[in-house]
């Protein structure tokens, strides 16, 4: 067995394991650290961490089959792994030194919040950085932690050759950060997504992330576009989290009857008729998001830049994904009737599991209005694609 197909097998083995501890992971709001070190054993949070430092730098549709298998047992599982994985890729944007000391064990987990919601500002050798930052997904768990800023020098907003302001993700070790129990939330409770803060801490201008390396190496998962990793991941747990929600119905169905009613739901024609459409709509919009990825994945695999054109379809595919996703959830857990309101129902922590993944800016409207304009040919704002 290959490499690859071994990270897909693990995460179809763990996923059911983690199924079984389920409730114990959202009565914690956060993924138990020993299941966590079963995920970094697995390798599932060096995906994309360059070979050259000990990572497995794998295509972006192995990562996202790792993702998918691990949500259809415990979305929150899958949701970690992804931000761990592409949270690694930061590793290629510092000196290799201080690359290796980071990423000192084949273990170690970085994770964080790519939004500049922290202030940097120049010293000597570094950055004195202030912030706060929302969905900090498995950060308690990390030996690193990134926050992204706005860079300061002498008080004042520090500019790129452009004229803008400079945004970088500054690292900070796990003991420098001070995390917050914010996390009461419908769904996705176990994804531990607290808000951390720090305080005047010092960052070396090494570990932060494409300051002094600004350009991404020439491999190919580093010509794919990143910030499309990230919605990518999204998109897999959404997949995974509506594939649980029809294998539950359909476990459901062939044994429950209505009151009143002889007939089981599996033998009731509007039974079929949904578990047929839902089936449909998810392959359907599955197919057209592993065949964007593989599109894009081609072209980087090439050495060439992806173009333009293949970025727009990957992102609408992304955001189809999640859309059919939740309407997939949504149709079994009408289907199942008074059962899916009850806490101990599966379909009722799929339905709210997915509907928080709907709210990740990476997969909002405005990523559907920006594809939109690209297929019209007006003008956009594509830096997020």
């Amino acid at each position: 067995m290959g490499a690859e197909a071994r990270l897909i097998e693990d995460a179809e083995r763990l996923s059911e394991a983690f199924a079984a501890r389920s409730d114990e992971i959202e009565a914690a709001r956060r993924v138990p650290r020993e299941i966590s070190d079963e995920m970094a054993k697995a390798g599932f949070y060096r995906l994309f961490v360059p070979e050259a430092y000990g990572g497995l730098e794998v295509a972006p549709a192995v990562g996202s089959r790792v993702f998918e298998a691990l949500a259809r047992g415990e979305a929150s599982c899958g949701w970690v792994s992804f931000i761990g994985a592409t949270s690694g890729t930061t590793l290629a944007l510092i000196p290799e030194a201080t690359a290796r000391a980071v990423f000192s064990s084949p273990e170690t987990l970085i994770a964080g919040v790519f939004a500049p919601n922290g202030r940097a500002e120049r010293t000597d050798g570094g950055f004195v950085v202030n912030g706060r930052w929302q969905w900090g997904s498995g950060t308690e768990n990390a030996q690193w932690v990134l926050g992204g800023s706005m860079l300061t020098e002498n008080g004042e907003l520090m500019l790129d050759d452009s004229g803008n302001p400079r945004a970088h993700m500054m690292m900070f070790a796990a003991d420098e950060v001070e995390f917050l129990d914010t996390w009461h939330v419908s769904g996705l409770k176990g994804t531990g997504s607290t808000d951390f803060q720090v305080t005047d801490v010092f960052v070396p201008e090494e570990r932060a992330v494409a300051f002094l390396n600004p350009q991404n190496p020439d491999r190919p998962l580093y010509q794919f576009p990143n910030f499309t990793l990230l919605a990518l991941g999204i998109a897999a747990v959404s997949l995974g989290i509506a594939r649980a929600s029809i294998d539950e119905l359909v476990a459901l169905a062939g044994a429950k009857k209505r009151v009143g009613n002889s007939r089981t739901m599996a033998e009731k024609a509007h039974t079929q008729l949904e578990v047929a459409r839902a089936e449909a709509s998810l392959r359907s919009a599955r197919a057209f998001y592993y065949a964007a990825i593989d599109a894009a994945w081609s072209r980087a695999a090439a050495s060439e830049r992806v173009p333009m054109e293949l970025r727009r379809d990957l992102r609408l595919a992304t955001n189809h994904a999640v859309e059919a996703s939740v309407k997939t959830v949504d149709a079994m857990y009408t289907l199942a009737g008074g059962t899916s309101v009850y806490s101990s129902s599966r379909l009722q922590r799929h339905f709210r599991d997915v509907h928080v993944a709907t709210q990740h800016i990476m997969v909002g409207p405005d990523i559907l209005e920006t594809v939109g304009k690209l297929y019209l040919g007006v003008p956009a704002n594509a830096s997020r694609l």
